[in-house]
């Protein structure tokens, strides 16, 4: 089931997530409802706070080859172990932040732990742009949005944006 995502402003994307204690097969569903809604986003990535569920998960697939196979990750409580002092630059876009983009420096390499939807623990090293959406990704967890990273009035001028962009959809 495709499942709304929260617009900035939403006090929501700001928050904590809370790690996830057990596996449910409500928490699975949850899982495919993500990533039903990033594919038809279309989108890299999602995290739970999107579609305001604020728990630690997110998901991912950054193959965007016409003819490459999918690889959908999904992460419960993922965790960066250790990054690269070698960093990337992105331009950088979200869901919850529709139309905007921005170039953003993170680390170029991760090692991420994280329980699969199975309940087994799995560790992977990612590099280029598997390496900054799952950054990105886990941020979401942390509260904090990829335009944090930006100048302040860059970031007011797209906080702006959003406001005009909701109060828009409201009125329709």
């Amino acid at each position: 089931m495709k499942r709304p995502i929260l617009i900035h402003p939403d006090p929501r994307l700001k928050k904590v997530c809370a790690a996830v204690p057990d596996l449910s097969d409500d928490l699975r569903v949850l899982a495919d409802d993500m990533l039903e809604t990033m594919y038809a986003a279309p989108g890299i990535g999602l995290a739970a706070p999107q579609v305001g569920i604020l728990q630690r998960l997110i998901v991912l697939d950054c193959v965007k080859e016409e003819d490459g196979d999918p690889r959908p990750l999904v992460m419960f409580n993922p965790e960066i172990i250790s990054s690269s002092d070698e960093t990337n630059v992105y331009e950088e876009g979200c869901l919850s932040i529709p139309d905007q983009y921005a170039e953003v420096i993170r680390p170029k390499v991760v090692d991420v732990e994280w329980m699969d939807r199975d309940g087994n623990a799995r560790r992977e090293t990612f590099d280029g742009l598997w390496a900054t959406c799952v950054q990105h990704e886990i941020d979401h967890l942390n509260g904090k949005l990829f335009i944090d990273y930006l100048k302040p009035l860059k970031r007011q001028m797209i906080t702006r944006k959003m406001q005009k962009l909701k109060r828009e959809r409201a009125r329709a």
